[in-house]
C-alpha cells in the first residue's frame, strides 16, 4: 500500500469517526438517558366499544361518521350503537362542561352494560382535550373531532350538547346545555331510554 493510499485510508477512517461523534446516544443525553416520545395526552381515555355492523334507525339519527377514538377502536355515528347510549358533545373551551364532564363520568360508571356512555370531543386540540379529561376525572371513551364536523352536521356553535339514542341509533332526546346534576342525567336516561340506574 502506498504513503497515499494510507493517508487517504487513514482519512476517511477519522471522517467516519468524526460523523460517529455527532450523533448523541443515550449517554450523552441529559440524565443519561434516550428522549422518549411525548405520550398521548388522550390515551387514559377508554377505547370506544364495538358497535353492531348495521346501519342507524330511527326517525332522527346522528350523521354518519366515523370518527378515531384516542383510546383505542373508532366511533361509526352512523352504525346502531347496539345498546340505549348517551353521546356527550365536549370540549376544554366549553366553560359548562367543566362541571358537567364529571357528571358524564358518574353516569358512565353507573350504566354497567345496560347503558354505554360516549363522547366526542368536539373543535379542540389533543393537549388541551386530554389536560381537561385529566382535571375532571374523565375517562370515558370519547371520540376525537378535531375540526368540530359533527357540529357543524349539526348546526351546533356551543357545547354541552347531549344526544340520548335508543338501542338502533334513533335520537329519542337531545339535551340543550349541561344537566345540574346526576339525578338529572339518570332521570333522562330512564324517561327516554327506559333505563334506570
Amino acid at each position: 500500500m502506498s504513503a497515499r493510499s494510507t493517508r487517504t485510508a487513514a482519512g476517511v477512517l477519522a471522517l467516519g469517526l468524526a460523523l460517529a461523534g455527532c450523533t448523541p446516544d443515550a449517554a450523552d443525553e441529559p440524565g443519561g438517558t434516550a428522549a422518549s416520545p411525548t405520550p398521548d395526552p388522550l390515551a387514559a381515555l377508554a377505547p370506544c366499544p364495538e358497535q353492531p355492523d348495521r346501519p342507524a334507525e330511527g326517525a332522527e339519527t346522528l350523521p354518519a361518521l366515523d370518527l378515531p377514538c384516542p383510546g383505542g377502536g373508532s366511533l361509526d355515528l352512523g352504525r346502531a350503537p347496539g345498546v340505549p347510549t348517551v353521546v356527550n358533545l365536549w370540549a376544554s373551551w366549553c366553560g359548562p362542561c367543566r362541571e358537567e364532564l364529571p357528571l358524564v363520568q358518574q353516569l358512565a360508571d353507573a350504566g354497567g352494560d345496560r347503558l354505554s356512555v360516549v363522547g366526542v370531543i368536539s373543535r379542540d386540540g389533543a393537549p388541551q382535550a386530554g389536560s381537561f379529561a385529566a382535571d375532571a376525572g374523565a375517562g370515558f371513551p370519547s371520540a376525537f373531532d378535531a375540526d368540530g364536523e359533527l357540529m357543524a352536521e349539526l348546526g351546533l356553535g356551543a357545547l354541552p350538547y347531549t344526544y340520548l339514542l335508543d338501542a338502533d341509533g334513533g335520537i329519542a332526546h337531545v339535551q340543550v346545555g349541561p344537566v345540574a346534576d346526576l339525578a338529572e342525567l339518570e332521570g333522562l336516561v330512564a324517561e327516554h331510554l327506559g333505563v334506570t340506574l
